[in-house]
């Protein structure tokens, strides 16, 4: 168990960023394929708030986020990440062409893919070994939670055995995964999200992306919230959860994420997750040393 800082370095000998890029893409749950709405807790944005502008070419997008990060990576990688909406849901001509460019750089290390499991199709599966073949690359799962009541709830739009079918095909295509679980999705206890945590760490994941549940502007759980119906946790609670989750853990994962920004002029609630110092202090503090963000 270690965290992405460490990985990175021990796997590639510096620091490595991600690089959020757009590839431009919609998503079967917005495009009327599975439902028109999104999930419920998905911004306008498709959880790519932070991703470089979505009408330039993926070269432009390259330059524009290397340049917010490169005063804190000088000499330093990157993984060409591919964040929002759903990156496998186009034609694969397409997705040849922008994953290519984006793994052109010699400073991209590598390309990380977020994406449905249900968007999976044997085609895309066929590109993304080609590609990894070359560097690299990490197929990112939107999870969440492996209970189906909340699946139904939050318009997940696909049943857990869909989950475990795209976890074959990414072994069987010899492609590292990261899965997305959410922490604090409404109904849900402490013990149904260890049984979340303990589901994806026997599913054969090599990473995991631990999301706070983030209540945004515009988004249908905002409505939820507004009427009672969602709580969020504070920072100790949350805190507490991640020394009782992240033990769970097996040896070979790494913790890609410990808690995600939510965008400030989004934010509605917790509204402590947009004091990035403080929670990344406390972090430092109460978190066992081999998972404390870098």
């Amino acid at each position: 168990m270690k965290s992405f800082n460490t990985a990175m370095r021990e796997r590639f000998g510096c620091k490595v960023y991600r690089l959020a890029l757009s590839a431009d893409v919609s998503c079967p749950n917005r495009d009327g394929t599975i439902d028109t709405r999104g999930c419920i807790f998905c911004s306008a944005g498709g959880s790519g708030e932070f991703a470089a502008d979505r009408r330039k070419p993926v070269p432009a997008q390259l330059e524009e986020a290397r340049a917010r990060v490169q005063a804190k990576n000088p000499g330093g990688k990157y993984l060409a990440y591919f964040q929002s909406f759903t990156n496998t849901w186009a034609p694969v001509p397409y997705l040849r062409d922008i994953f290519t460019q984006a793994m052109e750089p010699d400073d991209i290390v590598g390309l990380s893919v977020a994406t449905r499991p249900d968007c999976l199709g044997d085609d895309v599966m066929a590109l993304l070994a080609e590609l990894n073949a070359r560097k690299p690359v990490m197929v990112e799962l939107g999870l969440q939670t492996i209970h189906e009541k909340t699946a139904a709830y939050i318009r997940r739009g696909y049943p857990l055995p869909v989950y475990d079918e795209a976890m074959k095909k990414c072994r069987a295509a010899g492609l590292e995964t990261v899965v997305h679980v959410i922490l604090g999705l409404p109904g849900e206890s402490a013990e149904d999200m260890e049984e979340t945590v303990r589901y994806v760490a026997a599913s054969g994941a090599d990473g995991i992306k631990l999301q706070l549940l983030h209540v945004l502007r515009g988004t249908d759980l905002e409505q939820e919230y507004l009427a009672g119906r969602v709580p969020v946790m504070t920072l100790e609670e949350y805190t507490a959860l991640l020394r009782r989750l992240l033990p769970l853990l097996p040896e070979h994962m790494v913790v890609h994420r410990l808690t995600g920004d939510g965008p400030k002029k989004l934010l509605i609630a917790p509204l402590w997750s947009a004091d990035k110092k403080r929670v990344l202090n406390t972090l430092r503090r109460e978190i066992p040393e081999e998972f404390r963000p870098g």
